[in-house]
């Protein structure tokens, strides 16, 4: 009887044993990468992750039944055991884009840190500036590292950056005399002070939020577990989080398993026994429900087979994880050679990364989309149009695994519909807008202009003498001709203008968003009907022969009009009509005072290439003064003397040069004349130290020959290189910057000196003021002229005289007028200047007999 007890008594201590077994196998293994880092993370004497991160991890292993296997390396192995998946979790990884694409993060923060630069007690660093020539150690591959390289390269500081494996070695190059300051979190640096003789400075940088990383996509159950413990802890002052921070050297006493434990193992042998019955139980009501289930699966098959879409779902990471016999149809595969697989088996790769981006907002942000979606087959010579349906699937916690999507092609029906609107709203010969969509957009375009600012303008060009080409040749020729001219004028419009076929040998153009500004809108319209007129002066091939035709062109502005587009039609077939009254091949506007300011216009441009032939332009000279009293140089302004009439002001005809291109000509002939004067200058000692400032339109910076022409009137002329200066503009710098600056290297290079006029009145930035190779800033003369009514423009003033002197660039004043101003000028730190208290504009002449004067000296004093 005894054998028996004891037999009994020896089955249960076997089974509790087992079942301790199992419990210990369930317990997972969590590998750290542990690098000394204190007092966040640092291997414990126990060999276990300590520190502030470390112990926070073991309080949550300790919950979570985890067992955690300290894995010692610096920070470059422990990233490397990370990413080959030697090791699940690395603690004090700080958040960064270019990590995020690495490795994967939780979501709450374990920590919060900054940044900091700490000096050996016997080196000064004060400042960013204070870092020019020092050794800094920093830690290999670190946010430090990248920041300091960024510094280095961007205000061109000269940093050693001396790079290490591990923070003890900065700690002991810093004991050693080897380094000067070690750049490092604010709690690492802190933690050290004492010992190694470490002085906190005022150079904080890159707040940082730490957290444990894993592997990209991997094991991200634990990143869970641990947002789940960090949003319990944080706002619980009593929370072993809170603990840990406030004394993170407390050690975390283990709990012993009592002995009374093995007592209830002998008690759970009975319960194992209960389990075995109740799981023999559990399978017959499972193989129930599995048999419910294949009924359940064969309906929905059923279903799926016969259903005329697309069903499919997706995982997280893009791959298929069922696809619908429609979908296989598709693919032209099974689904056992689509399943694992991600769109870019199938689809183009603009396809591909739309379908990506898509099924991102619902995998990742939980959204329920419904969208047209336009992807392309490989093979497949158009695209095709599904109407999709895309929702997140997720498990019992509300997390999202997969991706269900339901798709509709709808090509076909895209198709009749765009059929439909086209021969609705387009004129089926020339493939134009028909007159009804254009009505529609003026409609929508002057009910627009109404809530806002801005003007338009219609253009009705009427053919000439069409009729007699239809009389004489047939309408296959008259067909031939208006497609012609169809195709012509599409190419020469812009994107947001309408062209139209507004009726038998009647086009209409549409003009949106132009300048409210009269002069600009005149220099906008003019530009498009020149194009126009350029359209019509190459003949049209008509049955296998050249055929040369005309337009008349009627001008309409929305300002005609009160907002109503019939009124604005009828007033641009009145100025057709009048057109067709002088003559055929003619442009009429609606208002007069336009039309005579299109004639005005005209007038100058044949003037402006009459007065270049004959050579009717002429330098004018205003000098430029240092504050000493000396004649340092002089700006070079141009004016325009017609026979016999007064002098034509530039705010006059320049406009009109840079609308019809004869800026180009008439800059180079400005930086000819120059040049010449400097070789003038450069035989007589009193003037050879004097610069001339030549201003550069746009146009001429812009074009692909400046900088060869620039230095062939150069070379031509033998000028000295280093006494030409170069004016630009801010509006010049809107575009191509990156080529602008690459040509102003190349002329400085020789020598050319180069200026920003007009600084502060546009769209210069203190990022494009440094990349700029400058070497004189220009004070506008509107701010000076201001700045002793305006508390704004003497601000303005100020800095910009501040900025110029901070980037070692020359600072001139334009427009200085009085004492008050210039002595204003010079206390801000200004030192040269340019205005009527010194001297007018005026031509060379007499310029040669004011070169020969001396200024009062009341106007040139302190």
């Amino acid at each position: 009887m005894t054998r028996i007890y004891t037999g009994i008594s020896l089955y249960g201590l076997v089974l509790a044993l087992l079942l301790t077994f199992n419990a210990q196998a369930d317990t997972q293994s969590v590998r750290i990468g542990v690098y000394e880092n204190p007092p966040k993370i640092m291997l414990g004497s126990d060999g276990r992750p300590s520190g502030i991160l470390g112990e926070l991890l073991q309080e949550i292993a300790l919950r979570e039944d985890w067992q955690l296997q300290a894995v010692p390396c610096n920070w470059d192995a422990c990233l490397q055991l990370l990413q080959e998946g030697k090791i699940e979790l690395m603690p004090d990884v700080a958040f960064s884009e270019q990590r995020q694409t690495q490795m994967s993060f939780h979501r709450l923060p374990a920590l919060h840190s900054w940044s900091q630069i700490f000096r050996h007690s016997d080196v000064q660093i004060d400042s960013v500036l204070d870092l020019d020539h020092k050794r800094i150690a920093i830690l290999a591959g670190s946010i430090q590292q990248e920041y300091l390289e960024q510094v280095d390269s961007e205000f061109g500081i000269q940093m050693e950056l001396i790079r290490v494996s591990d923070l003890q070695s900065a700690l002991n190059l810093l004991a050693e005399g080897k380094a000067d300051a070690l750049a490092t979190n604010n709690l690492f640096g802190g933690y050290h002070i004492n010992g190694y003789n470490l002085e906190p400075t005022s150079i904080l940088f890159q707040p940082a939020r730490l957290f444990f990383a894993t592997s990209l996509n991997q094991n991200t159950e634990l990143l869970d577990r641990i947002d789940q413990w960090l949003d319990n802890w944080k706002t619980d002052p009593n929370s072993p989080y809170n603990h840990i921070l406030k004394n993170w050297q407390s050690t975390i006493e283990v709990p012993v398993i009592p002995t009374f434990i093995w007592i209830g193992l002998s008690v759970l042998a009975g319960l194992l026994l209960l389990a075995l019955l109740i799981m023999k139980h559990l399978r017959q009501v499972m193989h129930h429900i599995q048999r419910e289930l294949q009924m359940s699966d064969a309906k929905l098959a059923t279903i799926l087979n016969n259903l005329q879409a697309y069903v499919y779902i997706k995982d997280p990471q893009h791959h298929y994880l069922y696809a619908s016999p429609k979908v296989c149809e598709l693919f032209g595969c099974s689904e056992e050679e689509i399943v694992g697989k991600t769109d870019q088996s199938f689809f183009d790769n603009e396809s591909t990364a739309e379908i990506f981006r898509l099924d991102d907002r619902v995998l990742v942000s939980g959204d329920s989309i419904i969208k047209e979606e336009v992807n392309k087959l490989p093979g497949e010579s158009e695209a095709r149009t599904f109407l999709s349906v895309k929702v997140p699937m997720r498990d019992d916690q509300g997390k999202i695994y997969a991706l269900c999507g339901l798709a509709t092609d709808i090509s076909e029906q895209k198709r009749h519909k765009k059929e439909v609107h086209q021969l609705i709203f387009y004129d089926v010969l020339t493939g134009l807008p028909n007159r009804r969509l254009l009505m529609d957009r003026l409609q929508h375009s002057l009910a627009s202009r109404h809530n806002q600012q801005g003007n338009g303008a219609v253009i009705l060009i009427d053919l000439d003498n069409f009729r007699t080409l239809n009389d004489t040749l047939g309408h296959q020729a008259g067909d031939q001709l208006l497609t012609g001219i169809a195709e012509r004028l599409s190419k020469q419009i812009r994107v947001s203008d309408t062209l139209a076929r507004f009726g038998g040998d009647e086009f209409m153009l549409l003009l949106e968003d132009l300048s409210a500004d009269d002069t600009l809108l005149l220099n906008q319209v003019e530009q498009v009907l020149d194009k126009v007129i350029e359209a019509f002066e190459r003949p049209f091939r008509i049955q296998n022969q050249d055929y040369t035709t005309s337009a008349s062109l009627g001008v309409a502005l929305y300002s005609d009009s009160k907002h109503n587009p019939e009124e604005l039609i009828k007033r641009a077939e009145l100025a057709i009509y009048d057109a067709k009254k002088v003559g055929r091949n003619q442009i009429r506007f609606f208002d007069a005072s336009m039309q005579q300011k299109a004639e005005h216009r005209a007038e100058l441009e044949f003037g402006l290439r009459r007065a270049l032939k004959n050579q009717e332009f002429i330098l004018y000279y205003q000098p430029q003064y240092h504050a000493e009293g000396q004649m340092t140089g002089v700006e070079a302004l141009i004016r325009w003397q017609p026979p016999e009439q007064p002098l034509v002001s530039p705010a006059d005809f320049i406009p009109v040069a840079e609308m019809t291109g004869l800026i180009l000509p008439l800059g180079q002939w400005i930086l000819h004349t120059a040049c010449k004067q400097l070789v003038s200058w450069a035989s007589h000692p009193d003037t050879a130290h004097l610069t001339i400032a030549v201003n550069i339109s746009a146009a001429q910076m812009h074009h692909n020959s400046f900088v060869d022409d620039v230095l062939s009137i150069l070379k031509q002329t033998g000028a000295p290189a280093q006494q030409l200066e170069l004016e630009l503009t801010e509006s010049l710098l809107i575009d191509n910057i990156e080529q602008t600056i690459e040509k102003m290297l190349i002329l400085k290079a020789e020598g050319i000196r180069f200026s920003l006029d007009d600084f502060g009145t546009g769209f210069s930035s203190l990022n494009l003021l440094i990349n700029l190779p400058l070497d004189t800033l220009k004070v506008d003369q509107a701010f000076v002229r201001n700045m002793h009514r305006d508390a704004r423009d003497l601000a303005v003033v100020r800095t910009i005289i501040d900025l110029g002197r901070s980037l070692a660039l020359n600072v001139i004043a334009e427009g200085v007028e009085n004492l008050d101003q210039r002595d204003a000028l010079q206390r801000f730190g200004c030192r040269s200047f340019q205005g009527f208290l010194y001297a007018r504009l005026m031509p060379i002449e007499a310029f040669e007999s004011h070169s020969n004067t001396i200024p009062p000296c009341e106007s040139l004093s302190y």
